[in-house]
């Protein structure tokens, strides 16, 4: 007797093929036999018109510090993700010297927009090494799998102390014990290496992440710790110095296939549409396929959408935290600090006092929001009003006639008091989304045609991080309603997306047991109604560790999912059960 059957399901698999028809039996964990069966179960699930797809593989969560204190990934958990892989960017939480923690919460804090106060409640810092690190998080109950990666910013902390925050470069005993410290978390099962070179990643003081100039020399020799492993991947993001002319660009990316040759494993990099620097990509693209013609294994992370924030009264950031007349009632409730705006007296100061360095928390604004202010009429032209009420799907590629630019010109006033009237509205839960990335166009039209290159991964969902301006964990979901179902031209096909979501993912990461429906494979799968799919409504919610504020974007129309048979989600409830580990790499053991 099977321990799961689920029948008359449209199977799309995970290879590309075409979907079909069939039964499902799962037995102990895994796929058992996939076709017309009529043996018994012990739970039958009849799912004719539902879609059976696997579980979905997320490469860049930065669940670093939310796997410390929720065992089940949300948001992730309700948009399909069985498993994911965090660590990126260069940041994370280990190795860590003893005494040190608060180094890497103002790193965290400051580059992925996490509370300070949240970590350190919730984070345990049981551990320095990182065996150690990942033998803490292994030993809590989780309900979804999770890889590791070692991150370039704590390993240059650690072997380097203040020499490392000071950006001085590595020695060569320095480059040898980072090299050492690498290689003893990948032979524990480490799942790869990340290093960040991005100007806009800075600690919660402003300072530049340590490792963001490291050499080439330094981090050839840290990849060395690669040789005569068969498994790992490394990870980059990098601005590539765009405003800096084509010299630079060429510097970088020779930089990171030095890298990528010295590792001899695949290496992913962050690739999206910048502003300014809009055409960079085409660079990348040409570049990555050079590249691969020679023999390196390059690929690019790619966003399901455009790339940006959410701004709101009760977010993280909105355009107005330094206004005196707005500091004045941050703290009421929201409903009453909506009311409190719409004041004819107030909402005149707040447009024209100007704006100071501290928010309405006490919180410091960062530089980016002077430059935004100054450009606040042209960029007005990509910020539109998002959807906060239930029912209502949010438009993730509105046009341009929806912005506040279009809405300031049809009112004859400025944008900024259109957007400060939009978030003064009725119970103060407006919002306005604000795709900062991939939208130069005014549409997704450029993105679609990064997901169809064959070196894209499906990535940069971000789904543990910025948490309080962005919701992006609902990507997987995205893929599937906008890019699949709803698009009016240009559609992905079904079997396409999922194969994204799927199976690419899980062979870049060197995972051979996941990714597809077929007998022998883990149990990992997903049973969806096409017609209920939604990406839901994000929502502003207080459930972080003292208190910190997320955005929780939950996806309707997944009717299971399933974890090495396990059934973790049901119809948008969770369950208790808990089969997630982590993921060793390269052990015996590995699952």
């Amino acid at each position: 007797m099977h321990d799961l059957l689920i029948a008359g399901a449209t199977v799309i698999d995970g290879t590309g093929a075409a979907a079909l028809t069939a039964d499902v039996a799962v037995q102990n964990g895994r796929i058992v036999e996939v076709g017309r069966i009529t043996g018994t179960a012990r739970e039958r699930i009849d799912a004719v018109g539902a879609w059976l797809t696997p579980g979905f593989v997320d490469i860049h969560t930065h669940y670093d510090g939310q796997a410390s204190w929720d065992e089940t990934f949300s948001p992730s958990i309700h948009h399909g993700v069985t498993t994911l892989a965090m660590g990126n960017c260069g940041v994370g939480f280990a190795p860590l010297k003893a005494g040190e923690q608060d180094r890497l919460i103002r790193l965290m804090e400051g580059v992925e927009d996490i509370p300070g106060v949240a970590l350190s409640e919730g984070v345990r810092f049981d551990w320095q090494s990182f065996p150690q690190y990942m033998d803490a998080l292994d030993r809590a109950p989780h309900s979804l799998d999770y890889l590791v990666q070692v991150p370039h910013d704590p390993l240059r902390m650690l072997v380097m102390g203040e020499r490392a925050v000071a950006q001085q470069a590595a020695t060569a005993q320095d480059i040898e014990a980072m090299r050492a410290l690498l290689r003893e978390a990948l032979e524990a099962g480490a799942a790869g290496f990340s290093t960040g070179r991005s100007d806009n990643h800075r600690t919660s003081r402003g300072e530049e992440t340590p490792a963001s100039e490291a050499s080439a020399a330094e981090l050839t020799g840290i990849a060395r710790a690669f040789d005569g492993l068969k498994h790992g991947v490394v990870q980059v993001v990098s601005d590539f110095d765009v405003l800096r002319g084509p010299e630079r660009f060429d510097a970088e990316f020779d930089l990171v296939e030095q890298l990528a040759q010295a590792a001899g494993r695949p290496l992913s990099m962050t690739w999206m549409q910048r502003d300014p620097g809009g055409e960079q990509y085409l660079a990348m693209q040409a570049r990555v396929e050079a590249a691969v013609a020679r023999g390196l294994p390059l690929y690019l992370q790619t966003a399901a959408r455009g790339i940006g924030v959410i701004n709101g009264l009760d977010a993280s950031f909105h355009f107005f935290v330094g206004s005196p007349a707005y500091k004045e009632v941050a703290k009421l409730p929201l409903a009453e600090r909506a009311a409190a705006l719409r004041d004819p007296v107030r909402k005149a100061r707040a447009l024209s006092e100007g704006f100071e360095r501290m928010a309405g928390d006490g919180t410091a604004i960062p530089p980016l929001v002077d430059i935004l202010l100054q450009r606040i009429e042209l960029i007005s032209a990509r910020m539109f009003p998002l959807s906060s009420r239930d029912g209502e799907v949010p438009d993730y590629e509105p046009p341009v006639a929806r912005s506040f630019y279009a809405q300031a010109h049809q009112r004859g006033c400025t944008a900024l008091e259109a957007m400060y009237d939009h978030l003064a509205e009725g119970d103060g839960g407006n919002l306005i989304y604000f795709p900062i990335f991939n939208y130069n166009d005014g549409n997704l039209d450029t993105t679609r045609r990064m997901l169809a290159h064959p070196r894209a991964l499906f990535a940069l969902s971000d789904a543990g991080a910025h948490v309080g301006t962005i919701c992006d964990a609902s990507f997987t979901t995205f893929m599937l309603t906008h890019w699949v179902r709803d698009r009016s031209h240009d559609r992905l096909p079904l079997e396409q997306a999922v194969q994204m979501l799927s199976s690419r993912n899980a062979s870049y990461l060197g995972l051979t047991d996941r990714g597809v429906i077929a007998p022998g494979q883990r149990a990992d799968l997903n049973l969806i109604d096409p017609q209920r799919l939604s990406v839901g409504t994000p929502k502003i919610v207080r459930d972080l560790p003292a208190g910190g504020r997320r955005f929780l974007q939950k996806g309707e129309g997944y009717l299971g999912t399933w974890v090495a048979g396990q059934c973790v989600q049901r119809n948008g409830e969770l369950s208790a059960a808990r089969p997630g580990r982590l993921v060793r790499m390269g052990q015996a053991s590995a699952r």
